[in-house]
């Protein structure tokens, strides 16, 4: 995920000095080779697991929430080019943001070829759709602000002072912004369109970075980095009501996305190689499922029937069958890569990710696993946004639809 490396051994010796949380602050986010990942790893000890008290469930789904379309279908609203009206005039665009060039790099899907770039503040993470999906808002991460950017111009707007935004996402009612704030170990909700704080919410887990939420809003999961942890967090509540240790010594886990069904949750872990599948609503001990080294990013297809799943540390994507519950392809980017963060085209046709730890972008085919282009952009992309995209209203990250 992250800057720039460090030695092991210093790693290490900071650690037995029991420095655990001043290394963390001062490396933060994710670097090649485990400088920081490795940090995350050790500085944390193990935690106790609490058993996540039952959310009441005093409606069917959170209130303010709009209707599930359909109870068997999370991604009902997401299907080929089905375009809110508010962002049906939208120019398509991929949103890259580059860590380590401190700019997002604007690409035309149709053309493969860079039309914009943007200079925002320090270290932007990821691009996030806000929850009406009328902005996109630039995670700057170590610049401690939030670049708006208005989707129908492409231009950027006044930056907004957000402390330690690694990464965005919104309740899904709309009523909430909820910051993680991996450094600072909370959740902060936020006001979702002035960004004011409404509460912040401390975790005792390391680096709070991914989540979802359940198919009736009520709770979301959430992944912590550094510790080898999930989080299970009362929405309306906005409060953490469980808590969880993979079983993996050196865990890592990453992005976390529902099934159609909203009956489980699959959480990458790009140590343990693979996905956890956790039943959300019991929150027991999950399993795991091998899908390659480095496993990273989750998205769904537009039909709801399949998901890709980016395998950072080898350069190539999975395919997970939803109504066969296995993996059924591989596809292998030429000459290698470090896929990363992405999203889904509007058509359901490309799957775009960015090369992390290789200034590229790649587009690959849906249908054949073929890279369709492969883009050479700023230094260290990582939460890249296709833009727009269906559905009725965004829950953050780089394009979770409702």
């Amino acid at each position: 995920m992250h800057p720039t490396p460090m030695k092991r051994n210093l790693v290490k010796s900071a650690l037995i000095a029991g420095a655990a949380v001043v290394a963390l602050a001062a490396c933060g986010t994710e670097t090649k080779g485990g400088v920081n990942e490795a940090l995350g790893t050790r500085a944390a000890a193990p935690a106790p697991v609490k058993k996540a008290k039952p959310v009441k469930k005093a409606a069917p789904g959170l209130p303010g929430m709009p209707p599930v379309l359909d109870p068997h279908d999370v991604y009902a609203a997401d299907r080929p080019n089905r375009l809110s009206p508010v962002v049906k005039d939208f120019p398509s665009r991929v949103y890259v943001p580059n860590t380590e060039s401190d700019t997002v790099s604007v690409i035309d899907p149709k053309t493969y070829e860079i039309v914009d770039t943007i200079h925002v503040g320090r270290q932007p993470q990821h691009v996030v759709p806000s929850w009406d999906m009328k902005t996109l808002w630039v995670n700057n991460n170590r610049g401690h602000t939030l670049t708006p950017i208005d989707p129908s111009t492409g231009k950027a707007g006044t930056p907004v002072e957000v402390h330690d935004p690694y990464n965005l996402y919104f309740t899904p009612n709309g009523r909430y912004a909820v910051v993680m704030a991996s450094l600072d170990r909370e959740l902060v909700f936020r006001d979702p369109h002035t960004m004011k704080v409404v509460k912040t919410e401390p975790v005792s887990c390391y680096g709070v970075n991914h989540a979802d939420f359940s198919l009736d809003g009520r709770y979301f999961i959430v992944s912590c980095e550094f510790s080898g942890e999930l989080l299970k967090v009362d929405t309306e509540k906005m409060k953490v009501v469980g808590q969880l240790k993979l079983p993996f010594r050196g865990a890592m886990p990453q992005d976390v996305k529902i099934s159609p069904d909203g009956k489980r949750f699959y959480i990458a872990d790009m140590m343990a190689d693979g996905m956890w599948v956790l039943d959300g609503d019991r929150f027991t001990e999950p399993t795991l499922l091998p899908t390659g080294k480095g496993t990273h990013g989750l998205y769904i297809s537009r039909d709801s029937r399949e998901m890709y799943v980016s395998n950072r540390g080898e350069g190539t994507v999975s395919v997970f069958d939803f109504t066969r519950n296995r993996l059924t392809k591989k596809w292998h980017l030429p000459h290698g890569g470090s896929p990363d963060m992405g999203g889904v085209s509007a058509d359901g046709k490309v799957l775009w990710l960015s090369g992390r730890y290789n200034s590229e972008v790649y587009a690959i085919d849906t249908r054949t696993g073929a890279q369709l282009a492969r883009i050479k952009v700023g230094r260290g992309p990582h939460g890249l946004a296709v833009y727009p995209q269906p559905g009725r209203y965004s829950l953050g990250h780089t394009g979770i639809f409702r």
